[in-house]
């Protein structure tokens, strides 16, 4: 692990110049706000911006992707002990304005500005629904919860979040009202750098004449891996298919339990976590998403930019904005495995325009992202 970086004090940005801009997470685990951090921050440096990618902890998947900008090791394993270690940063590093990613980070980036004494410009951005995402908790943790949003959102100069839904879900547990939320959508990197092309070496998805169809995402509660499971099982019996699951996590014993129990141990790959699932977008006949519950849903949009047709459960929130409620993709009711199956099935008889969903992909760009997130930070002065 490298040493903790603590930045020298960053010039006086000049009008018109660069500015020094700090990005703020937890680390760099293989999550869908972790990839975002890294596409806006990209975004920003092409731009003409310098970049911090601010971490609690500099690990995970992700960590080698953030070579091109300043990583800033807090060494902090627990998150609370990261606010002292953010009041250095502040003091040491200067930047102009300061991007914190997820509750309760966003609470801890406004207490640390408020010691450090210093007045970088502060943006708090959300990524979940957070009642969804912190209901198993119980009735105390929903109350501090609710009380550190009340007291502490107000002093950011912008809340963000990335879906109308989770504006709608922060402001509600907030108290605050809902026109001082902003919504920016995700910033996603269809085609990233490295990454494999069309000509790049298919991976294996078992006999060549079954309907292939992924999923990508963490093995957790919120993504309901098993209901695509069983979903799959129902498909089966109607069409030769392959299942390809990416993502590794807290459920995988009980995610292969399902598939030996179904029968479906040769019809159903996990094929881990993929630093680079291009060539497993690239093959696939079917994206699906079975999730109870999304910030956002980037893997939507990836799979929509590779061309694929979409199945997603309408869950709270991301994925009907994403799909145009329907437009771009088929939505089917949370946790119902006879109506994801029915919607596979349909979809894959029917998959609709290929060109029209890689258009729709296009306006989740970083570059579009990257403006919407400057212009708030640094809004032009009224006349």
């Amino acid at each position: 692990m490298p040493e903790s970086q603590l930045l020298p004090a960053a010039p006086v940005t000049k009008p018109g110049s660069g500015r020094h801009l700090a990005l703020f997470l937890p680390s760099l685990g293989g999550g869908g706000a972790e990839r975002v951090a890294l596409d806006l921050a990209g975004a920003l440096v092409d731009r003409g911006h310098e970049v911090d990618i601010v971490l609690a902890w500099a690990s995970g998947d992700l960590i080698d992707e953030a070579h091109p900008f300043t990583v800033v090791d807090l060494k902090t394993r627990r998150l609370v002990q990261t606010l002292p270690a953010l009041v250095r940063y502040f003091r040491d590093a200067r930047p102009d304005a300061l991007v914190a990613f997820m509750w309760p980070l966003t609470i801890y980036a406004v207490l640390a500005r408020l010691m450090s004494g210093t007045r970088p410009r502060l943006m708090l951005t959300d990524h979940i629904t957070l009642s969804n995402a912190y209901a198993c908790r119980g009735p105390v943790h929903r109350m501090v919860m609710r009380a550190s949003l009340w007291l502490g959102y107000p002093w950011a100069d912008s809340r963000v979040a990335v879906s109308s839904g989770v504006a709608d879900d922060t402001a509600r547990l907030s108290g605050l009202a809902r026109d001082r939320f902003d919504v920016i959508y995700n910033p996603i990197s269809v085609h990233r750098p490295g990454a494999a092309d069309e000509t790049a070496p298919r991976p294996d998805w078992g006999p060549a004449d079954r309907s292939r169809i992924l999923s990508v995402g963490s093995f957790k509660p919120q993504k309901n891996p098993l209901l695509l499971i069983r979903a799959f099982a129902r498909l089966v019996r109607q069409r030769d298919a392959h299942l390809v699951l990416l993502g590794q996590g807290p459920m995988q014993a009980e995610i292969e339990a399902l598939i030996a129990s179904e029968g479906l141990t040769d019809r159903v790959t996990l094929a881990g976590f993929q630093a680079d699932p291009a060539p497993w977008y690239q093959s696939a006949d079917l994206f699906v998403l079975s999730s109870d519950y999304e910030g956002f849903g980037n893997v939507v949009v990836e799979a929509l930019g590779h061309g694929l047709p979409v199945v997603s459960t309408d869950c709270p929130s991301g994925p009907a904005e994403i799909l145009d409620h329907g437009r771009f993709g088929t939505l089917c009711p949370c946790g119902d495995a006879e109506a994801l199956a029915a919607a596979m099935i349909s979809t894959l008889d029917a998959p609709g325009d290929r060109e029209s969903r890689i258009r729709r992909a296009g306006d989740f760009t970083p570059a579009i992202a990257a403006a919407r997130y400057l212009d708030l930070l640094f809004p032009e002065p009224r006349a």
